[in-house]
C-alpha cells in the first residue's frame, strides 16, 4: 500500500445552511376563535466554520471529500415558538493554514493558533413569522418570510507548516536523518536525492522544559524559487519557521557552492527568509573524508561570517550541540506576534448594482438584494408578493427594467423564480 499524499493545498466547496421559513399561522382557541397572528420565526442556518486543531499535520482530510454543506434551521412554529437554529458546520484544518477565496484570490484569513476559529460563511437568517407584520391598519397578515438562502464559496486551503526550526539543504544532505536522530519522526530515509517529498515534523526535547518543533524541508535545488523541483511548495514552509539550521553535505563536491545556491533561492523567493537567523552544520563527520576536509571548510565559512558545527546525524556525533544552539538562537529571538482574531468573512459584493440582460424570451435581472428577497418571499400570498413588488420599487429594480426595455406582459427572472412584468 503506497504512503499517503501529504497535501498542502486544496480546493474545496463550502455552503452554509439555509434559515428556516417563518410561519403564517392565527391563533385559534375556544376561548379565542379569531386570535391573532402568532406565526413563530425560523432558526438561523448552520454556519461554515473552520477550526485548528493542533493536532492535525496535513490538509489529507480533504483528499477525498470537496464538498461540505451545513444544516438548514428549522421552520417557526405556532404560538409564536422559533424554529432551531442548525449547528454550525466545523472543519478542522492543521495550524499553517492559509485560506484563499478560490474566485476572487483574496485572502480570506491566516489560521496559525490552536483553537482559533474563522467563520468563513455565517448561515442564512431565519425568516420572521407573520406575528411581526401585524399593524393598525393589518391586524391580520398573510406575510411572512422564508429563510434567507445559504451562501456558498469556493475555498483555497493552502498549509504552511509551522515550526521553530527548519531543516534546509541540497538534496540528500542528510535532513532526514538528522530529523529522525533529534525526535522519533519516522521519515523515509534512503542515500539518493529527493527521498524526502514532503515535509515531516518532529519535537525534539532538549531538556525538560525545552522543548523545539523541528520541520524537515525538502531538499532544495537551484530554480526552486520559479517552481522547478516543487521548489515554491517547499519554499513556502520555510516562510514560517523562526531558526534555519543549514545543513551542508559533507560528501559534496563542493559544499560552499550548495551552501550559496540555496541562501540565493531563499531570497530571490522571499527575501524575508535570507534574514532569518541560520546555523550552519556540516553532515556525514563520521567519513574519514569530510573529516579531512572540515578544517579547510570551517575557515571558509568563518571568513563568510558565519559560526558552523561538525556533526554526524547518523552516527549522533554533535548533534545535541546542534539542538542546543537552536534553542539559544530561538530563545534570544523576540516572541511571535499573537494570532489576530479573524471577522467573519463577507464577499465584496455590491447590492445595490442592477445587471439587465435578454436570456431566451425573458429578461434576467441580477442584484443580490433583490434575490436573497426574492428567495424569502411567500408566492401563493398575494400580501407577501405585493411586499416584494414595493421592494422592487424601492430598490429602484422598475426603473432599470423600464430602461431596459422591459415591455407590460414580457417575464422577469430574478434568481430562481420568473414573474410577468406589469405596469
Amino acid at each position: 500500500m503506497s504512503e499517503p499524499q501529504f497535501l498542502d493545498e486544496v480546493e474545496i466547496s463550502v455552503c452554509s445552511g439555509k434559515g428556516g421559513d417563518g410561519m403564517v399561522h392565527f391563533h385559534r382557541s375556544s376561548h379565542n376563535p379569531r386570535g391573532g397572528p402568532d406565526g413563530g420565526d425560523g432558526g438561523r442556518g448552520g454556519a461554515v466554520v473552520l477550526v485548528v486543531d493542533e493536532m492535525l499535520r496535513t490538509l489529507h482530510t480533504f483528499r477525498f471529500k470537496k464538498q461540505f454543506v451545513a444544516e438548514d434551521g428549522s421552520p417557526g412554529g405556532t404560538n409564536r415558538r422559533s424554529g432551531r437554529a442548525a449547528p454550525d458546520l466545523e472543519l478542522r484544518v492543521p495550524p499553517g493554514t492559509r485560506v484563499w477565496d478560490a474566485a476572487s484570490g483574496d485572502l480570506i484569513g491566516d489560521l496559525t493558533a490552536g483553537d482559533q476559529r474563522m467563520v468563513v460563511l455565517p448561515g442564512g437568517r431565519g425568516g420572521r413569522g407573520n406575528q411581526h407584520f401585524a399593524t393598525s391598519r393589518n391586524q391580520a397578515p398573510r406575510i411572512a418570510e422564508k429563510g434567507a438562502p445559504g451562501a456558498e464559496l469556493n475555498l483555497r486551503l493552502e498549509l504552511s507548516l509551522i515550526a521553530d526550526v527548519g531543516l534546509v539543504g541540497v538534496p540528500n544532505a542528510g535532513k532526514s536523518t538528522l530529523l529522525a536522530s533529534l525526535t522519533r519522526a519516522k521519515p523515509k530515509i534512503a542515500n539518493y536525492p529527493f527521498t524526502t517529498l514532503q515535509p515531516n515534523l518532529g519535537v525534539a526535547t532538549l531538556d525538560e522544559d525545552t522543548s523545539l518543533v523541528l520541520a524537515d524541508i525538502p531538499g532544495l535545488i537551484e530554480g526552486a524559487h520559479q517552481g522547478k523541483g516543487l521548489g515554491h511548495d517547499f519554499l513556502r514552509h520555510i516562510q514560517r519557521t523562526r531558526v534555519l539550521v543549514h545543513l551542508l553535505d559533507g560528501l559534496a563536491e563542493d559544499p560552499l557552492a550548495d551552501f550559496a545556491q540555496i541562501n540565493s533561492e531563499l531570497a530571490l523567493f522571499d527575501p524575508q527568509l535570507a534574514e532569518k537567523p541560520q546555523i550552519v552544520a556540516l553532515n556525514k563527520m563520521d567519513l574519514p573524508d569530510v573529516q579531512a576536509r572540515w578544517p579547510d571548510l570551517e575557515k571558509q565559512l568563518k571568513k563568510l561570517g558565519h559560526r558552523a558545527l561538525a556533526i554526524s546525524a547518523a552516527s549522533g556525533q554533535g548533534v545535541r550541540q546542534l539542538l542546543g544552539a537552536a534553542a539559544t538562537t530561538l530563545a534570544e529571538l523576540p516572541p511571535p506576534e499573537p494570532a489576530p482574531e479573524l471577522p467573519v468573512y463577507r464577499p465584496q459584493t455590491d447590492r445595490n448594482e442592477f445587471h439587465v440582460e435578454r436570456e431566451d424570451q425573458a429578461w434576467r435581472l441580477h442584484n443580490a438584494s433583490l434575490e436573497r428577497a426574492a428567495a424569502m418571499t411567500y408566492w401563493e400570498h398575494d400580501q407577501s408578493v405585493r411586499r416584494f413588488q414595493r421592494i422592487l420599487q424601492h430598490l429602484g429594480a422598475d426603473e432599470v427594467l423600464r430602461k431596459a426595455g422591459v415591455q407590460h406582459g414580457d417575464m422577469v427572472r430574478i434568481g430562481e423564480y420568473e414573474l410577468e412584468w406589469q405596469d
